[in-house]
């Protein structure tokens, strides 16, 4: 049986994303593979829901939102919030929301928007 499965990353235009840092990315290009890797999970059954945040002062509120309007049995914070230095108030809210909105959720981390699914595998 599939899991619901809520995946947290940055959106593909938020300005929070330096894109210098990865010079072959585009919003574009960031998007068309989280909506693959959403593909690939979703072809194994479980059900997928992307929650986009747009700022960092926004963030836990937005996740909050969604978590108090759904029960997820997996939650994935992305790479793009938890692995830039300058994002970790934005990581440690966020699994600090996960944690008191969404307690019986698997935690799980993906290394980049690729391997989305080997994250969830994990915890499923």
């Amino acid at each position: 049986m599939g899991k619901r499965v809520l995946m947290v990353g940055w959106h593909p235009t938020a300005t929070a994303i330096d894109y210098t840092k990865w010079p072959d990315l585009t919003p574009e290009k960031l998007l068309a593979m989280l909506n693959a890797d959403k593909d690939k999970i979703a072809a194994t059954g479980h059900d997928i829901t992307l929650a986009f945040i747009h700022t960092a002062e926004s963030a836990a509120g937005d996740v909050q939102s969604i978590l108090e309007q759904d029960d997820f049995d997996i939650v994935m914070i992305g790479a793009g919030v938890r692995r830039v230095d300058d994002h970790f108030l934005v990581f440690e809210r966020l699994v600090n929301v996960v944690h008191e909105h969404a307690p019986k959720a698997r935690i799980a981390f993906n290394t980049r928007p690729e391997d989305s699914a080997e994250a969830i595998e994990r915890w499923v």
